[in-house]
């Protein structure tokens, strides 16, 4: 994964039931141009899956933590 210079920009789903923390994430990629790295926050377990399987689809890079049992943070680069 390339490292990009600038911080990743933060969206923050905390607290949203899915499919918020997807459709944000993908608000987000919309207004994107270039290459940009995202930090999303989430309080829904369900998110791994949504989140994950739409970047595999979309091939965005995509690195999943596990912060805690109810915070989970997605670090995703568009291209």
């Amino acid at each position: 994964m390339t490292q990009i210079s600038t911080s990743p920009e933060v969206i923050d789903a905390l607290g949203q039931p899915c499919p918020m923390p997807l459709l944000m994430l993908k608000r987000a990629l919309k207004k994107a141009e270039g290459s940009k790295q995202y930090l999303l926050k989430s309080s829904d377990p369900h998110s791994e899956i949504d989140v994950t399987r739409y970047c595999q689809i979309q091939q965005l890079q995509c690195q999943t933590q596990k912060i805690s049992e109810n915070e989970f943070h997605y670090l995703i680069e568009s291209m």
